[in-house]
């Protein structure tokens, strides 16, 4: 706090030396530099790298850590840049980018910062509000074009469950599973998780 504290004092200074002369890019270029920039988990290979950090989050903030992994944990960011790489056509591709910019631009309009940038609380609600608004649209209108946060929903929900954190550790698991028990207790039957595979 005091470096955040010192560095704006340092601005202010500077600003009345040179008669407030310093541009508002500058000074906003300046005070991002004093956010922790969350840590990307993966090498992005199709993604920028601040579209993979906004990726993350939001894959993080749908899926977050628990008692189990959350998304960044069983490597769903990864996942999800390496399925638009490797499977996804062109314009499929084009339309993500495009969803994931607007999202990014949505965000900044809301909360005036990056997506990346906001609490926890804060990236909730904003993905909660996307959310209810593209379920809202789709109802209202099914022929309508797939928003982009209910595809990074289902990517990302693809990606932990097929992960091995998401089979093993939320899902029952086994390679193959054992005989047929017709009538057991539920704490038999894995108390209530649904099978893997």
């Amino acid at each position: 706090m005091n470096q955040l504290m010192d560095r704006r004092e340092a601005l202010r200074k500077t600003a009345l030396l040179m008669g407030a002369a310093v541009s508002a890019t500058a000074l906003a270029g300046i005070m991002q530099g004093c956010k922790a920039t969350p840590e990307l988990t993966y090498v992005p290979s199709f993604f920028t790298e601040e579209q993979a950090r906004i990726v993350s989050e939001l894959a993080q903030t749908i899926i977050p850590k628990t008692d189990t992994p959350g998304a960044k944990e069983a490597g769903v960011p990864g996942f999800i840049d390496q399925i638009l790489k490797e499977c996804y056509k062109k314009e499929d591709q084009d339309k993500f980018i495009t969803g994931l910019t607007e999202f990014e631009a949505a965000a900044k309009a809301a909360h005036g910062d990056s997506f990346i940038y906001l609490d926890a609380e804060k990236q909730l609600a904003f993905v909660k509000a996307q959310n209810e608004a593209a379920v809202t649209a789709v109802k209202a209108d099914p022929s309508l074009p797939r928003p982009f946060i209910l595809t990074a929903k289902e990517l990302t929900l693809l990606g932990f469950f097929t992960s091995e954190p998401g089979a093993t550790q939320v899902l029952q698991y086994e390679a193959v599973p054992g005989s047929y028990k017709g009538c057991i207790p539920l704490s038999e039957a894995g108390n209530g998780k649904t099978w893997a595979s």
